[in-house]
C-alpha cells in the first residue's frame, strides 16, 4: 500500500530561521518515514512581494541545500524547485478560470499584507492562494503540513477542488481533496524583540530571529540584546511573561529536555545566569546543519543532480494530473 502523499514547500527569502526549521522542516524530518513526500522551493511565490532578482536563484539553492542539512532523505523525500515544473504556473491559470474572485479577496493575509505593502499590491499578491492550491493539487497530496496561518488557504484549495470536480469531473474525483497535517504542539517561535509575535522573514530586523546560518558570534549578539523581562526566576506558565516562555521554549527544544526537567533548571535562575546557556545550546544544535549545508554548497554538482532528479520526479507526476484538467476542461491534445 502506498505511504500518503504529502506536499509542503518554503520561499527563498532571505535565510531560514530557528522558527522555520522548529515549526515546519524538522516536523517534516521527523515524520518523513511516514509519507511520501515533496518539498519544493516556492521561488514562483516569492516575487508576489519586492524581490531583487540578484540573489533569487543564489537563495533558491540555499533553501535546498539547507533541507538537505536539516536531514531531509532523498529515499523518502523529493526536493525540487516549483519555477522547474511549469506545470504549477498553467495549472494556477486554470485554476484561476474557475475561481471567484470574492473568494480571493476575502482571504484574510492578502488583506494584511496589503496593507504593509500600500500601493505595491500586485495581482500575484491577490492570487497567492490559487498557486499555492495548483502547487498541492498537481501531486494529489493526501496530506499537507501547514500552521493555523496557512489553514484558510488549506480551505480554498479543497473549495477549488470541489467547485473542479463538481463542474468538470464528469462523476470522478480528477483533483484529490487534501487534509491539513497538524504540527506538534510547541512548535511555535516568537521573535526575539517581541514575545507575542511570530518570529517572521519578513521583520525588518534581523535582531528579531536566529538564521540558521548565523556564526556563533551573532548567535551571542542576538541572544545577549534579545527582549527579557526584570524577574528573577523562569517560568513556562506566566502569561505576563511571553518572553521567558518563548526563550525557555526554545531552550526545551533545543536541549532535548523535558518540560519539567527545563522549569526545575530554570526556576531560580536570572537572565544572566539564562541566556548564556541558551546561547551556547543554540549553537551546539545548529553546528551540524551548518556544517551539513557548507559541505553541500561546496558540491555544486551534487546539489545540481538533487534538483534535477527532484524536476523529473515531481514533473511527471505533475503533469499527468495536468493533462487530467486539460482533458476534463475540454482542451484539444498536440498532434
Amino acid at each position: 500500500m502506498a505511504s500518503p502523499r504529502v506536499l509542503s514547500g518554503v520561499q527563498p527569502t532571505g535565510n531560514l530561521h530557528l522558527g522555520n526549521y522548529l515549526g515546519a522542516i524538522r516536523n517534516w524530518v521527523e515524520n518523513q518515514s511516514q509519507y511520501d513526500n515533496y518539498f519544493c522551493v516556492v521561488d514562483l511565490h516569492a516575487i508576489t512581494a519586492p524581490h531583487d532578482p540578484a540573489t533569487l536563484a543564489e537563495n533558491t539553492y540555499k533553501i535546498a541545500a539547507l533541507y538537505l542539512a536539516c536531514g531531509i532523505d532523498l529515499q523518502h523525500s523529493t526536493i525540487f524547485v516549483q519555477s522547474h515544473v511549469s506545470a504549477h504556473s498553467e495549472l494556477a491559470w486554470l485554476l484561476n478560470c474557475i475561481t471567484p474572485i470574492n473568494w480571493l479577496e476575502d482571504m484574510i493575509q492578502f488583506k494584511e499584507k496589503a496593507v504593509k505593502q500600500g500601493e505595491n499590491v500586485n495581482t500575484g499578491l491577490l492570487d497567492y492562494p490559487v498557486l499555492m492550491a495548483a502547487d498541492i493539487l498537481l501531486y494529489q497530496a493526501d496530506k499537507v503540513p501547514v500552521g493555523e496561518d496557512q489553514k484558510q488557504h488549506l480551505e480554498l484549495t479543497r473549495d477549488i477542488a470541489n467547485r473542479f470536480n463538481h463542474q468538470f469531473g464528469n462523476g470522478k474525483k480528477i483533483l484529490k481533496l487534501p487534509e491539513m497535517l497538524t504540527r506538534p504542539e510547541g512548535a511555535r517561535v516568537m521573535s526575539l524583540t517581541d514575545g507575542t509575535r511570530k518570529m517572521s522573514k519578513s521583520d525588518p530586523s534581523d535582531q528579531s530571529r536566529i538564521n540558521l546560518l548565523d556564526t556563533p558570534e551573532e548567535i551571542q549578539y542576538k541572544i545577549k540584546r534579545c527582549k527579557t523581562d526584570s524577574v528573577r526566576g523562569l517560568s513556562f506558565d506566566d502569561p505576563e511573561r511571553p518572553e521567558a516562555r518563548n526563550l525557555l521554549t526554545l531552550y526545551l527544544i533545543l536541549s532535548g529536555k523535558t518540560k519539567e526537567e527545563v522549569a526545575a533548571e530554570c526556576a531560580d535562575m536570572g537572565w544572566g545566569q539564562f541566556k548564556p546557556l541558551l546561547t551556547e545550546t543554540t549553537i551546539n544544535a545548529l553546528k551540524p546543519i551548518q556544517d551539513k549545508y557548507h559541505g553541500v554548497m561546496n558540491e555544486k554538482g551534487y546539489l545540481e543532480s538533487v534538483l534535477r532528479e527532484g524536476r523529473e520526479k515531481a514533473g511527471a507526476i505533475a503533469n499527468d494530473t495536468l493533462a487530467q484538467v486539460k482533458a476534463a476542461l475540454g482542451f484539444s491534445t498536440p498532434l
